[in-house]
C-alpha cells in the first residue's frame, strides 16, 4: 500500500529521521512533491520536521512516529517533510509548535498534533484523528479587505 518513497536530491537527514523513513517506509517530500503525495487515497501522516539543532524535540518525534505507525496498525502512509519543506507547507495547517504531524485522508485534513506530548495523548489523538471527519485546516488568520473598500472592519 505504501508508494515508493520519494527522496529529493541533496536532502541530508539526521540518522534518526533516516531511521523513521526506513521503519515506516516514509516518503521524503519536498514542497513541490507534497501536493501529489498528499492527494493519494487513504490515510496519511505528514511529519513536519525542523532542524534538530534548533528544535531538539524533532528527534523525539522521529522516534515516536514509527511507534505510532505500528500502534495504528500501519493503516496510514507516512510522509516526512524536512526542515525547508516543512517551513514552506506548515502555514497551510496552522499548527503552533514544532515538531508536528498532520493527519490526512484522501488529501483532506483530519487534524494535527503539535509539540511533544505524553504517549497516552499521542495514541488517543491518533485514534481520534483516524475516526475524524475531514475539516478545513486552521490557518493563520489574516484580515482581508478589498482594495477599494472604505476603512473599517476587515472581513475575516
Amino acid at each position: 500500500m505504501n508508494p515508493t518513497p520519494l527522496h529529493p536530491p541533496a536532502v541530508e537527514l539526521h540518522p534518526l529521521l533516516s531511521r523513521l523513513v526506513s521503519e515506516t517506509g516514509a516518503a521524503v517530500l519536498s514542497a513541490e512533491s507534497f501536493d501529489d503525495w498528499a492527494r493519494q487515497p487513504g490515510f496519511a501522516m505528514v511529519v513536519f520536521a525542523e532542524d534538530p539543532e534548533r528544535y531538539k524535540e524533532t528527534l523525539d518525534l522521529a522516534v515516536i512516529v514509527p511507534e505510532l505507525h505500528a500502534t495504528g496498525g500501519r493503516r496510514f502512509r507516512v510522509g516526512l517533510l524536512p526542515p525547508a519543506a516543512s517551513r514552506a507547507i506548515a502555514p497551510r495547517y496552522g499548527f503552533a509548535r514544532w515538531p508536528a504531524f498532520v493527519m490526512l485522508r484522501d488529501g483532506q485534513y483530519l487534524g494535527a498534533v503539535d509539540g511533544i506530548r505524553d504517549w497516552e495523548i499521542y495514541t488517543a489523538e491518533l485514534l481520534r484523528l483516524l475516526a475524524a471527519a475531514p475539516s478545513r485546516p486552521p490557518t493563520v488568520g489574516i484580515p482581508v479587505k478589498a482594495a477599494d473598500a472604505p476603512d473599517g472592519p476587515a472581513c475575516h
